[in-house]
């Protein structure tokens, strides 16, 4: 909804504020589509020649996401916690060979199926279900600093993959300058080639090429930058809920008090989604 909101008062401001100082609209509008076809087709042709299309649909999932805003909220990071804690909890009871069925097959596990909306982010349920996995198949040999190494591993990897959208709208608008000045030039070319002309014409015609610069420095700068900062900002605060499983799991496995694991994945969420030690307790005694 802000991007929605930030949109809305870039435009007024840039275009309304040309206009309330006795700017004349009508010629940037008109040269306005003849220069994003120049500058975005620029554009869309470097996108498709620097990437892979398999990047290029998680840079339309990224724009979704700017726009929708971060994935999980409050509610989930506690789902998140009263999931692992559950799992390791069953793990402890009823020992790890009896957490086959719920690791192989999480989509059929009820333990998994008590939180649809987690169970829909695929990573966060292979990382805890692998994690588990080492501890069925180690046979009492257990490294817990081994685990923890390997989480991190995987959530790195996971991360690294999950910034390339970022990269991409980054250096897209790196470049729109650039192309708001290729542009320019062409319209200067097609002015020069119209020297016989009036200085009214040639005056229209200068100006309509000048738009292509200012085109291309407020795209980059007003949107495109903007847009790559608060996907990246979106991307770090959903990975939290990674660190989240993670914490009770390895504290789980080091075998520390109740209160303890609560605090290693309370403290791995910001403030905005963190929950209360109590609420997080008493859910944990009601389950």
């Amino acid at each position: 909804m802000f991007a929605a909101i930030g949109l809305i008062v870039l435009f007024a401001m840039v275009f309304g504020g040309f206009a309330i100082t006795g700017g004349n609209l009508e010629p940037v509008m008109h040269a306005i589509p003849h220069e994003m076809l120049i500058i975005g087709g620029a554009a869309a042709g470097s996108l498709l020649l620097g990437n892979s299309f398999a990047i290029l649909k998680q840079v339309g999932g990224g724009i979704g996401k700017i726009f929708k805003g971060p994935t999980y909220n409050r509610k989930d990071y506690l789902d998140a916690i009263f999931l692992a804690s559950k799992l390791m909890k069953t793990m402890k009871t009823d020992g790890p060979v009896a957490m086959e069925a719920h690791i192989e097959d999480p989509k059929s596990s009820s333990i998994f199926n008590e939180y649809p909306k987690l169970l829909k982010d695929h990573f966060l349920i292979d990382f805890m279900a692998d994690a588990i996995r080492l501890v069925v198949v180690s046979s009492g040999t257990l490294n817990v600093h081994a685990v923890e190494e390997i989480m991190d591993n995987a959530m790195k990897t996971h991360h690294h993959a999950a910034m390339k959208p970022v990269k991409v709208l980054q250096s897209t608008g790196d470049a729109l300058p650039a192309l708001g000045i290729v542009a320019a030039v062409l319209g200067v070319v097609k002015t020069m080639g119209s020297i016989d002309q009036p200085p009214a014409v040639l005056g229209g015609m200068i100006g309509s090429a000048l738009v292509g610069t200012f085109l291309g420095v407020l795209l980059a700068y007003g949107i495109v930058s903007p847009m790559a900062n608060r996907l990246e900002q979106i991307l770090e605060e959903d990975g939290e809920i990674y660190h989240v499983a993670k914490a009770i799991i390895i504290s789980s496995l080091h075998g520390n008090a109740p209160a303890m694991v609560i605090e290693a994945a309370r403290t791995s969420i910001s403030s905005k989604n963190q929950p209360g030690f109590a609420e997080v307790f008493d859910g944990l005694r009601g389950r």
